[in-house]
């Protein structure tokens, strides 16, 4: 790749690889790790994969096909391009997996001493050049993130897209509500695991059997056959990783000490990225980190398919950044504008200089009457909408636009502010954005979700646009009683054009078959066990409302009529 300004390394190595490559590490154990290295003299930036899968996987000769379930964790990229432009390339199994010696933490902080540490004896090798970078998705992108707050002297840039920093709200529990389905396959993916109880050790016996009892007398839970065999067998194959998760419900220290602080003081420079699609797990990480970063940063957001895997997109633009940073190349990435956002529907993308975009005007899309939704206010005497949901009819509301008289642009974070009420002391909110067509078919956008009893804001983190919930203690519900609910519905950017409808549907449970890869990692959570009639006010008292990023369009707002004028 090159400009008429500009270029990047060219493509002019052969490999050599050194597989199982033991590094000593601090207490004794050691970090397995596969090298591959340019062919020739000199001295080449390294670039550095941690991750929990099969080493063996990641290298893997497969002609690239859509992500799904059995290659979703083929995500360090392709050694080939790398190494043949001058890079070294190293894949190393976090401690506790595969070849790697201790037991497994996941990326708690003794594994994240050992990556900090693997990183400074890179750079010692008399084959690298002192600068060493780290690439990859999902885990590989997640350790590079956690690993550059704490600012390794050698680590000079991380290329680090699709992945989540706060392990309670971006994976385990949306707005709460667990998720459970993704956790019981990925934790299938991991190579060998040596996973040890570390909850009962902190506890003590007496208060994990405790804490296992009433997890098992939650109902919700109990209603789960998978998750009461795991805390019934808690020791038996992976399911003490699970069970960390099942034991601790609420926002708390075990979270903390596995996610990235989002006043973080890293100075390392990151590109950050993820798509529309992958709202279940990565895209609001990456998102957080771009607003949070300390350091040189750049966000882009593609496409709702994820990556191919093995992983191979990217590498271009992976490329100049590590050129830049890593050997001092000036490609002129810096140059640009550091947000690139694709907008669905256009197939076309657009660059901006902040997040979210200035040119934002979020609007009020109330919710009426006959599921009608639309910017106009409420009328005298209008009431509210009731549905059942019960382990036998899991009901729901839709509410959509009149169809759009101009094509109409979102890109940026939505929210729902919901006045409702149950019979129950409990409701548990699944609220999804449609774009439906001229034709009635809807496509599933993005999802929002909350658990009524822990809606209370964290007033300092919390933004008109983007509600922060605390999740640190549930409030029940008073049955009947009126309570406004402030969802927060993952970021989405697309075109609906003119024909089309806007829909936001409202449920208790995430029931639908999921269309796509994507979507299942969106759903797969704990539902009510009960039956109970839920009601959604939409009134002057009670403005229930959908708030939209507007982007483009949508000046004169929806028509009533459709925008088509009656024939004489």
């Amino acid at each position: 790749m090159f400009s008429l300004t500009w270029r990047v390394s060219p493509r002019q190595y052969d490999i050599v690889a050194d597989r199982n490559v033991a590094i000593p590490m601090r207490d004794g154990i050691s970090i397995d790790a596969d090298i591959f290295r340019p062919r020739g003299e000199g001295r080449f930036p390294v670039i550095l994969g941690v991750h929990a899968y099969s080493n063996a996987d990641q290298v893997a000769s497969l002609m690239p096909t859509a992500m799904s379930g059995v290659r979703g964790h083929i995500e360090a990229g392709d050694v080939n391009f790398y190494v043949r432009r001058g890079y070294v390339q190293v894949l190393a199994n976090i401690r506790g997996t595969g070849r790697s010696g201790g037991t497994f933490g996941y990326v708690n902080r003794e594994s994240l001493d050992d990556v900090c540490e693997l990183i400074e004896w890179l750079a010692r090798q008399p084959w690298c050049n002192g600068s060493v970078g780290m690439f990859g998705a999902s885990f590989f992108s997640v350790v590079a993130k956690l690993v550059a707050t704490f600012n390794p002297p050698s680590l000079k840039a991380i290329f680090a897209p699709f992945g989540s920093t706060d392990v309670y709200r971006d994976r385990h529990f949306h707005g709460g509500i667990m998720s459970y389905r993704f956790l019981r396959h990925w934790v299938g993916k991991f190579d060998k695991p040596r996973i040890e109880n570390t909850l009962r050790e902190r506890w003590g016996a007496e208060e994990y059997a405790r804490k296992v009892e009433e997890a098992l007398n939650d109902k919700e839970i109990a209603a789960v056959p998978e998750l009461v065999e795991v805390l019934r067998n808690p020791d038996a194959g992976r399911n003490a990783f699970i069970a960390n998760f099942v034991l601790n419900q609420l926002d708390n220290e075990f979270y903390r000490h596995l996610s990235i602080e989002v006043n973080s003081q890293s100075k390392v420079p990151a590109y950050f990225g993820s798509c529309w699609g992958i709202y279940g797990l990565h895209l609001p990480g990456d998102v957080r980190s771009w607003e949070t970063w300390q350091g040189p940063k750049k966000l882009t957001i593609g496409p709702p398919v994820y990556l191919d895997r093995p992983l191979y997109q990217y590498h271009y633009e992976s490329l100049r950044w590590f050129d830049y940073w890593l050997k001092g190349v000036d490609t002129e990435i810096m140059d640009e504008a550091p947000v690139h956002l694709f907008i669905e529907g256009t197939g076309e993308w657009k660059s901006a200089r902040q997040w979210p975009l200035p040119e934002t005007k979020w609007t009020p899309f109330f919710l009426h009457a006959g599921g009608l939704l639309s910017e106009h206010e409420f009328w005298p005497n209008e009431g509210s909408s009731t549905f059942e949901d019960s382990p036998y009819s899991r009901g729901g509301l839709m509410f959509r636009t009149p169809p759009l008289r101009e094509n109409t642009e979102i890109c940026g974070p939505i929210v729902v502010n919901l006045y409702a009420s149950t019979d129950d002391t409990e409701v548990l909110w699944f609220l999804s954005l449609w774009d439906i067509d001229a034709e009635g078919k809807e496509t599933l956008l993005t999802r929002g979700w909350l658990r009524g009893s822990q809606r209370r804001l964290d007033p300092e983190r919390s933004k008109p646009w983007q509600p922060y919930h605390i999740h640190t203690q549930r409030e029940p519900l008073a049955p009947h009683q009126i309570y406004e609910f402030n969802i927060e519905v993952r970021p989405y950017g697309m075109l609906f054009t003119c024909g089309h409808h806007i829909g936001v549907k409202i449920k208790c449970a995430d029931d639908e078959p999921p269309a796509n890869a994507l979507h299942l990692i969106g759903a797969g959570h704990i539902v009510r066990p009960f039956s109970s009639r839920v009601t959604v006010y939409h009134n002057a008292e009670n403005p229930s409302h959908l708030l939209l990023p507007i982007t483009r369009g949508n000046r004169i707002g929806t028509f009533m009529s459709g925008g088509r004028l009656q024939p004489l």
